[in-house]
Formats: structure tokens, C-alpha cells, sequence
């Protein structure tokens, strides 16, 4: 195993009850304790204050003449690593392996024994220690050891060939997951320091020690039904988070965008500060377009929210997003990377409000919040939003007719494949004003396909409806004169229905009088509902 010896002089530390001394004929004027142990160590006489910029800081406001107590309880590594930063103070020799560099390097950094306190001081030997021999050990392992060692990985990668060749680059990733926060922490900082890892096995690390302390909130019941953690844990917890939000590398694509939104649910979960949870919908939405349905989908943890899904988390990333998207896309065209990019993003909210449509308890509003949010352009045809429409309405027999309005407001008939048209006027589900929309844009289109859609009047007579009413809505839609129609590229368009327009849904008596189709009809047979799109 490497090591490093530094220092020559014999170890004079001696131990009398709880009290560490150093052999010395100068008088002890610093008191160090650490737990239950006190140093009795020397200011200045043994390079202590001049080599830690801590203790430097500790010591500034007393009295030359009068002997200095510190607390250093929270040292990291203890009273162990703090000795061996102080017997390199003292000249004394110690040997530095694998085994105790992490200990004495986190103490190095705590008590800020670097170059910018004295030159050549201990931290910038381990660092040296680290890259001179450490990470070389770890290649010489890469190609002489790998079929001797049994790799346990990984936590957050699928796929892991276990019978490849090479050791792989993440093995560390676990065995400093076991280490407690401020260990890792000073871990982190200094692999990132040498500049010699990528990006992303810094995230992977991360990761990692997120999957071993944080809690799995898609796994976690309402707080009001579940036994509330205490206020330590959550602080813990919490302290824990901010940590790795704050050691994500800034290079895009360092962790995954899974993992930034896993971040953001627990940040929700444990009331993390605003800092965390901006800079978390920050980084999301750079790589939102990574992320699929599966990524998006997180309970709700808000005890004043009824419903399952936490889509205000989604919400909030895509508003994100869009400011972003907004602030640097030129002027859209069909073949630019940004419209490729806000398309993408179309078909992926899409996609996630039919998976959150199915919730019982979800609000019109939030469904809306959502929907609205994407500029037109993001959607090339309307056929999922359809689709999402048409699972809330199944899962919410009894929406009201005006929130029934308000969700279909913003779907475009024009933008329907047919397929999904001839759905759609089959589809009892949808208001009457809807289904007319589509009727209309089929006239317009001037479609008389027989094949698989039904005539206009059979149609509206399916769902009970009086024909002089239907003809009466389409010279509403018509409003009088076509010019008012007609877009700037000459297509015809069908003008925005009105809220307070029509009352489309309302049930009117038959006529005495019976057209022919309906008398051919008996009365006016239904048609069948259609429930595959």
C-alpha cells in the first residue's frame, strides 16, 4: 500500500487521565478540546497558528499573556485527525495512507490549513499524496485487478455489465456513501479540486449518497396519515440536501434530469429553503427536455392538496422552461432547434396530463395551469391534448358543463387528425359546442367520407339533439360574413366560441313534427359511444 511520511522529529505527545501533552520545556498556552480530551499545545512557538487559519480566527481577540480554551467538538475525524494535523504543526512524523487520508484531509480543510495561510501547508501535500499515488493505485487496479474483485455497483445505472473487463469508474461512489455528511462533503470538494474526474462521476457520487440518506418520497403517505418525522431527522434530512444541490457540478448534463426532480420532490417534502428549491427548478428545466412521463410523476405531500399528483412541482419547472425557451429562441420555424425543442416539450406535457388525468381529485384548474401554459406552436395536432381531455372527462362523470367548457376551450378541431375527429363527435362525453366545432370544420373541409364517419344530422340526432338547433349553432360559428374567417394566409379558421354564446347542452323538447330521418329512425336511434382513442 502507498504512504507518506512527513515530518522527522520523535513523537513527544504524551497522555496523562483525559489530557494530551507535548513534551516541551516552553509552557502550554492553548487549550484544545475535542470530546473528552484536552490538548495542551503552544500557540506560535510550534507553527500551530501560523499553519491553521481557524485557530488564527479562534485566537485573534485574546490576551498574549493568558492561555486560549477552544472547543473543536465538530472537527471532522475527531480527536484522531485533529492530532495528526497538530503533530505536522509540530514537526513530529506521521505516516498518511489510504486508511487515514480522508480523516486527516477533512481535518486539514477544517482547520484551513491551506496555501492561502502558509505556502506548502498540509492540505496541498495531501492533495499531492491523493493524485501522486492514490488515483494511480486505482489504475493500476483498472488493468491488473479487475477479474480478481467483485464490483458491487450500482446503485443508479441499469444495465451494468458485470462481466466487462474493467473496474468501473464509479467504484468509489459507494464506499463513500457510507460517510457521514461533512466527511463526504469534504470528500467532494476535494475530487473536485483536482480537476482530474469528469463532471459526471461527481454527480454519480451524489446520486449515490442521496439513494443511502434521503428519503424515497414517491414511497411516502400523506402527512396526515403517516407518523411525522421528528424535528432532527428533517433537519438532518435537510442539511443533507442542500449539501448535494449545492456540490452538482454546473456542467449540463452532470446528473440526470430524474435526479433533479427527485431532488425537487423531496425539497418539497422536507421544507427546504427557497434557494434550494429555485436553483432545483433551475437546473430541471435546462434538461427538461431529457425527462419523461415517469420523471415527472410525484405524489403530492401537502397535507392542504387533496389530490395525488404534486403538479405544481411540474407546473413551476415548466414555467421555467418557458421563460428560458422565450428569452433566447429566435423567430420559430419548422426546422429550428428551439421549435424542435418546445414540440418535444408539447408531447412530453401532453403525455404526463394523461397520466395525471386519471386522479379523481384533481382540479379543472391544475389540469388548466398546465395545459395553457404552452405557447400554441408547441403543438403541432391537438390529438393528445384530445386524449388527455377525454380521460379526465371519463374520470370525472360529473364536471360541470362550464368547467367542461373551460378544458376544451383551448383544443383546436383543425388540429385533430381524423381519426380523432370521428371520434370526437361520437363522444357523448364532450359539450355540445365542441362536437359542433368539429362538425363545422368537417363541412368547411367540404369531407362527405361515408366510409367511417356518420352523416351530420344522424349524428347530432344520436345524442338527442333538435337539427333546426345544430343549424342554428353553425350560423353562429359562421358569424355572417366569411372575410371575418379568413386568416392572413387565407385559411379558413373557426372563430372562438364564446362563453356566454349558447347554452349548447341544454335539453330541449322534440317537435311534434318528425323529419323523415327521424321517422326512419323510430324516434332516433343512439350510436354507439367511442371509447378507443
Amino acid at each position: 500500500m502507498k504512504f507518506m511520511k512527513l515530518g522527522t522529529r520523535l513523537d513527544t505527545f504524551y497522555t496523562e487521565e483525559a489530557t494530551r501533552s507535548v513534551v516541551s520545556d516552553i509552557p502550554n498556552d492553548l487549550v484544545i478540546q475535542i470530546s473528552n480530551i484536552n490538548y495542551l499545545l503552544h500557540q506560535l512557538q510550534f507553527s500551530l497558528l501560523p499553519k491553521c487559519g481557524l485557530l488564527q480566527r479562534l485566537c485573534a481577540d485574546s490576551d498574549d499573556s493568558s492561555t486560549v480554551t477552544i472547543q473543536l467538538h465538530d472537527i471532522p475525524g475527531g480527536e484522531a485527525a485533529f492530532e495528526l494535523c497538530a503533530k505536522y504543526c509540530y514537526g513530529i512524523t506521521i505516516n498518511l495512507s489510504a486508511h487515514n487520508f480522508v480523516s486527516a484531509f477533512c481535518a486539514a480543510k477544517f482547520l484551513r490549513m491551506t496555501e492561502a495561510v502558509e505556502k506548502g501547508n498540509f492540505v496541498l501535500k495531501l492533495e499531492a499524496f491523493f493524485n501522486s499515488c492514490i488515483l494511480i493505485t486505482n489504475s493500476f487496479q483498472e488493468n491488473h485487478l479487475s477479474l480478481q474483485v467483485t464490483w458491487s455497483y450500482t446503485y443508479t445505472r441499469t444495465g451494468f455489465n458485470k462481466q466487462q473487463q474493467l473496474v468501473p469508474k464509479d467504484w468509489w461512489t459507494e464506499d463513500i456513501s457510507d460517510l457521514d455528511i461533512d466527511l463526504f462533503r469534504c470528500i467532494i470538494v476535494a475530487i473536485k479540486s483536482t480537476h482530474m474526474l469528469p463532471p459526471q462521476l461527481i454527480g454519480e457520487a451524489l446520486h449515490v449518497y442521496a439513494c443511502r440518506w434521503l428519503p424515497d418520497t414517491t414511497k411516502i403517505t400523506r402527512p396526515e396519515s403517516s407518523v411525522s418525522q421528528t424535528d432532527e431527522v428533517t433537519d438532518k434530512h435537510r442539511k443533507i440536501l442542500e449539501i448535494i444541490v449545492n456540490k452538482i457540478p454546473s456542467d449540463k448534463g452532470s446528473v440526470s434530469v430524474g435526479f433533479l426532480l427527485r431532488l425537487l420532490s423531496i425539497a418539497n417534502y422536507l421544507g427546504a429553503s427557497t434557494v434550494t428549491k429555485t436553483e432545483l427548478i433551475r437546473r430541471s428545466s435546462l434538461q427538461l427536455e431529457e425527462a419523461t412521463v415517469s420523471d415527472l410523476l410525484f405524489p403530492s405531500h401537502s397535507s392542504s392538496n387533496q389530490y395525488y399528483y404534486d403538479i405544481d412541482m411540474v407546473a413551476a419547472v415548466l414555467e421555467s422552461f418557458l421563460l428560458l425557451w422565450r428569452r433566447t429562441s429566435p423567430a420559430p420555424t419548422e426546422n429550428t432547434q428551439f421549435m424542435r425543442s418546445i414540440r418535444k416539450i408539447g408531447k412530453l406535457v401532453d403525455s404526463y396530463l394523461q397520466a395525471v388525468a386519471t386522479d379523481i381529485n384533481l382540479p379543472v384548474s391544475k389540469v388548466l395551469s398546465v395545459a395553457e401554459a404552452l405557447p400554441d406552436i408547441a403543438r403541432k395536432d391537438h390529438d393528445d391534448l384530445y386524449r388527455a381531455i377525454n380521460i379526465y372527462l371519463k374520470k370525472h362523470p360529473d364536471l360541470s358543463k362550464a368547467d367542461k367548457k373551460r378544458l376544451c376551450r383551448n383544443l383546436d378541431c383543425q388540429k385533430l387528425s381524423p381519426e380523432v375527429r370521428t371520434h370526437a363527435v361520437k363522444n357523448e362525453r364532450l359539450p355540445l359546442r365542441t362536437v359542433v366545432q368539429v362538425l363545422f370544420f368537417e363541412q368547411e373541409k367540404g369531407s362527405r367520407e361515408n366510409d367511417h364517419r356518420m352523416p351530420t344530422q344522424e349524428l347530432l340526432l344520436s345524442r338527442g339533439k333538435q337539427i333546426p338547433i345544430v343549424r342554428d349553432e353553425l350560423s353562429k360559428l359562421q358569424l355572417g360574413s366569411y372575410e371575418q374567417t379568413i386568416r392572413s394566409d387565407g385559411i379558413p379558421r373557426t372563430p372562438a366560441p364564446s362563453e356566454s354564446s349558447t347554452r349548447d347542452d341544454q335539453k330541449l323538447k322534440r317537435p311534434d313534427k318528425k323529419t323523415p330521418l327521424e321517422a326512419g329512425k323510430k324516434g332516433g336511434e343512439r350510436t354507439n359511444r367511442g371509447e378507443g382513442i
